[in-house]
């Protein structure tokens, strides 16, 4: 038996890519899940497809930009199940431009989504976690929380935040035996590229992500952070094409 064998399990951004991926990938070990994501006819499709595989899964119309719907996504997953085991924080926009364009409204929502949405989860699961002194808060961050391109100022800016975040909840939180794990992925099939703004831009980012990896690649390494022993902390990965340079 897996040690991911129901566990209670909130994924953000469940609706496509990584967060799908995921979902599937944790079902099949015994997860409970709680989907979450703005798109409910993607979240329903999805909960169907676990469900006709024996899986366990629960969703929620949220949007991560709001604490006070976070709040409601954590409070529907206690009520349901009793207890949060693990949070992953997928949800992410990567509208890349250069400054000079100052493409203003694309900055605020990727720290509002980036950022904030990040904090407003782990402050919905912590008490819960804290109370239980168990939990394990996932937070996806990317290469370019690693590595800042031309184009990428905001979205590295966003994802160096994630990893310092991350890592202070790791020191803050290692004495209630709450686990903190960020992953950094590379270029990864997903609709992530779908969220820039600027079509010279998009054109020249969707070449380069023709030797993207899976979803699946990203959702392996998840849930081996997750099946751990509750001893042991996976603190980071970079995951990346093999053909990936940076």
């Amino acid at each position: 038996m897996s040690n991911i064998q129901d566990q209670v399990v909130i994924i953000t951004g469940a609706s496509s890519g990584i967060g799908e991926a995921t979902a599937k990938e944790l079902a099949s070990k015994g997860a409970k899940l709680v989907l979450a994501a703005r798109r409910e006819d993607r979240l329903e499709t999805l909960q169907e497809e676990i469900q006709n595989h024996g899986g366990q899964a629960i969703y929620k119309v949220t949007d991560v930009t709001s604490n006070e719907q976070m709040e409601e996504l954590a409070e529907f997953a206690l009520q349901t199940f009793g207890k949060i085991d693990v949070l992953i924080n997928n949800a992410g926009l990567m509208p890349n431009s250069f400054l000079y364009m100052k493409k203003i409204d694309d900055w605020n929502k990727m720290i509002d989504v980036n950022i904030k949405g990040v904090l407003y989860g782990i402050a919905a699961v912590l008490p819960s976690m804290r109370e239980r002194k168990s939990g394990h808060i996932i937070n996806i961050s990317s290469v370019a929380g690693h590595f800042v391109g031309a184009g990428s100022a905001i979205y590295a800016g966003t994802k160096f935040a994630v990893r310092a975040i991350s890592e202070g909840l790791r020191k803050e939180e290692f004495g209630n035996n709450i686990r903190s794990t960020i992953i950094s992925p590379g270029m990864v099939k997903s609709e992530l590229t779908e969220s820039i703004t600027v079509k010279e831009f998009k054109q020249a980012v969707d070449q380069m992500y023709e030797g993207a990896i899976e979803s699946e690649s990203i959702a392996r390494a998840i849930a081996f952070a997750i099946e751990q022993p509750s001893d042991v902390a996976i603190n980071e990965m970079i995951i990346r094409p093999t053909n990936q340079e940076r």
